[in-house]
């Protein structure tokens, strides 16, 4: 079950507050991520309080710099799920505003997570810096948490046994790379984008191949080219596929577009949401110098997608 979203701080009902929380921007929930939530589940287990997670929407990134390149790397609703089997009862997805900007380590530690969400204990990240001009640490929060009545822990720095980073700037980098390997090694699940699917050109169906189209919005933009996919319906079907990502040199495309080809699938998805893995990295993109060479590469991407779905684990 997901988590519950709340995007408030101020006049909880009691039955919100008193949780021991994990605090931080948490885009991925990759592993490193968990870590930080298993301390807190500890602190949960230990106290008898629930487990929450306090992050951010938009991500501050976003507000600091607004023209700054799409990089995230889920939406709220993926990350409610990801928490949501993590244990996590509450994410509380606080407005990153012109108020959250401006707020002291101070006043945060005491206003928001002290009186606001009453928390019992917080546990961060070794690199957690909170507060106008990032002046906030672990050890300030400690600090401050001792004067207002919750514990803090710090998790240090997780990397992979094998010297893999845990980071999401790590996981950009391997999507960037089209290392889908790498980028689920981080996440511990593939990188999927979830949107609604909206109506294309129509092309694919005039070659038999229908396509489900889905905007990739905020979310950063992986290796343009084709993918071995994995598409979760609303019905909770999931449909092996493969797609094209990106600006289509073909027919070339204002903004790129994740095009879905559902294999053995015959239904309408226009104005539903699904969530698309982009399970292994097939090719990059590439133009065609007419229709008959364009089918023939679908046909053989077809192929490749199928035969690198057979010998991938199913989440």
């Amino acid at each position: 079950m997901a988590a519950r979203i709340v995007r408030a701080w101020r006049d909880l009902p009691a039955e919100l507050k008193g949780a021991a929380v994990a605090v931080g921007a948490f885009d991925g929930v990759h592993r490193g991520h968990q870590a930080v939530i298993a301390q807190a589940r500890e602190a949960a287990e230990r106290l008898g309080a629930p487990l929450a997670v306090v992050s951010f929407d938009p991500h501050p990134r976003r507000w600091f710099q607004p023209d700054a390149a799409p990089f995230r790397l889920m939406t709220p609703d993926q990350m409610a799920r990801a928490l949501g089997d993590l244990g996590v009862a509450t994410l509380f997805l606080l407005p990153f505003d012109a108020e959250m900007a401006a707020m002291t380590h101070e006043a945060f530690a005491g206003d928001v997570l002290a009186d606001g969400l009453g928390i019992r204990h917080a546990a961060v990240g070794f690199d957690f810096t909170f507060g106008k001009g990032r002046t906030g640490s672990p050890e300030a929060l400690r600090a401050l948490g001792g004067r207002l009545g919750f514990t803090v822990s710090t998790v240090d720095r997780i990397d992979d046994a094998g010297g893999l980073k845990l980071s999401s700037s790590a996981v950009r980098e391997a999507l960037n790379a089209g290392d889908m390997a790498r980028a689920a090694a981080i996440l511990g699940r593939p990188f999927a984008i979830e949107g609604e699917v909206i109506h294309g050109d129509k092309r694919g169906r005039t070659i038999g191949v229908p396509t489900a189209n889905v905007p990739l919005g905020d979310y950063m933009r992986p290796a343009f080219g084709v993918y071995a996919t994995r598409t979760r319906l609303p019905d909770g079907r999931v449909v092996d596929g493969v797609a094209s990502l990106g600006v289509r040199p073909m027919w070339r495309l204002e903004e790129p577009l994740l095009e879905v080809w559902l294999f053995d699938f015959d239904g309408d998805l226009y104005g539903q949401t699904v969530e698309t893995e982009l399970v292994a990295f097939l090719r990059p993109e590439k133009s065609f110098e007419g229709l008959d060479a364009l089918k023939a590469q679908i046909e053989a991407d077809a192929a490749a997608a199928r035969e690198a779905l057979a010998n991938a684990p199913r989440g």
